[in-house]
């Protein structure tokens, strides 16, 4: 595959999530991506978190973040160390990190610090809260932001607790804004000579990821809350049905998607209802639509209704992260992959392959590197 980002040097004093998750879309892609850590601290934290280890200092979830990248050993905060790292970053494009907000300027990890070893350099700083405000000296993680931004008080049912999604979704998303900043900055310095200063935030983030609901609370002063089924909040039936051995999400986004449900599960009569006869109409009377429609995708197993309305109509089974994985489109795809480790079952360990193809293409999975094993 053609490494699109091949020659891009990325220095990066990273742990856990969402800062390793970022460098590594750039890894996948061809960059060479320089993970720095301290041998006193056992480097990046991500390589002790359990349960499933391989061999020392190294785990599987170390694994999921670090793919592609290279790692050195260097103790920033010596003397030794410094000079090491700063004889790097002048034949870097980039350093990045995911410190607390108040660490970078300590470690002297910002643009005016290093503009005078490479005046192109790119310093990528990712923060729980940013580092220009009352909390950039606050420890922060994902869920804390999925709770503050108002994402638990909008998913799960009504009458339930509030409910934070099952994955570490801002930790992901911000990761991906990172890269963003990343590339921006480097096509900025290549153009001009001058490197910068980039921030992303986990809180900055998460509340940018509420969207239209956002806009329509400051403007209107709506409160998008929790919807029986997952709903969503103005269109229906969008939203999660009982079939006969199972739940399907049954999405019709538009009046065309009404129709052809109703078409292909000859229900005429459904279509023709006053009460369903539009979105407005829909969403009046949705406890009245979901209970006919359980009525009716209850009649049949799931696998039926995905090819019945399957390419037709917007639908999707629900599945448990098992029957996710072994789906076998997700093979047809290639959407894993296996890298040789040596301290994996059979010297190789299973995992998800790259989201991006370059040229239909996904890139050759390669495992994360052990501790220092560049130097």
């Amino acid at each position: 595959m053609t490494a699109l980002l091949a020659g891009l040097r990325v220095l990066t004093i990273e742990q856990y999530g969402a800062g390793p998750y970022g460098t590594m879309l750039l890894a996948e892609m061809g960059a060479e991506v320089i993970k720095i850590e301290a041998p006193s601290m056992g480097g990046d934290v991500s390589r002790a978190t359990g349960p499933y280890m391989l061999g020392d200092q190294d785990s599987q979830f170390f694994q999921t973040f670090s793919r592609a990248k290279s790692s050195i050993a260097l103790e920033l905060k010596t003397p030794e160390g410094r000079g090491r790292f700063e004889d790097l970053v002048q034949g870097a494009d980039v350093v990045a990190n995911n410190l607390r907000g108040d660490q970078p300027e300590k470690l002297r990890l910002t643009f005016p610090h290093l503009r005078g070893l490479n005046p192109r350099i790119v310093c990528a700083h990712l923060s729980a809260y940013g580092r220009d405000n009352e909390r950039a000296a606050w420890p922060g993680y994902d869920y804390l932001m999925q709770a503050e931004a108002g994402f638990l008080m909008m998913s799960g049912e009504p009458d339930g607790p509030p409910v934070r999604c099952g994955l570490s979704i801002v930790d992901f998303h911000t990761g991906s804004q990172l890269a963003v900043a990343i590339l921006a900055g480097v096509f900025s310095a290549q153009r001009t000579g001058q490197g910068c200063d980039v921030d992303v935030a986990l809180f900055d983030t998460a509340l940018h990821q509420l969207s239209y609901p956002a806009t329509w609370y400051m403007n209107e002063g709506v409160r998008t809350g929790r919807l029986p089924r997952g709903a969503h909040p103005s269109i229906a039936p969008s939203q999660l049905f009982k079939t006969q051995d199972g739940w399907l999400m049954l999405m019709c986004q538009t009046p065309k998607f009404w129709e052809l449900f109703c078409e292909r599960t000859g229900q005429l009569a459904l279509k023709a209802d006053p009460r369903f006869a539009g979105v407005k109409e829909r969403r009046a009377n949705l406890s009245v639509l979901t209970e006919t429609l359980d009525a009716l995708l209850t009649t049949k197993p799931t696998i039926d209704w995905l090819q019945l309305l399957g390419g037709h109509v917007p639908i999707a089974p629900v599945y448990d992260i098992a029957q996710a994985l072994e789906n076998p489109f997700v093979a047809e795809i290639g959407m894993t992959d296996a890298v040789d480790h040596p301290d994996a079952e059979g010297g190789r360990l299973r995992m998800l392959a790259s989201p991006i193809k370059v040229n239909g293409k996904r890139p050759l999975g390669r495992r994360a590197p052990k501790l220092g094993e560049q130097g």
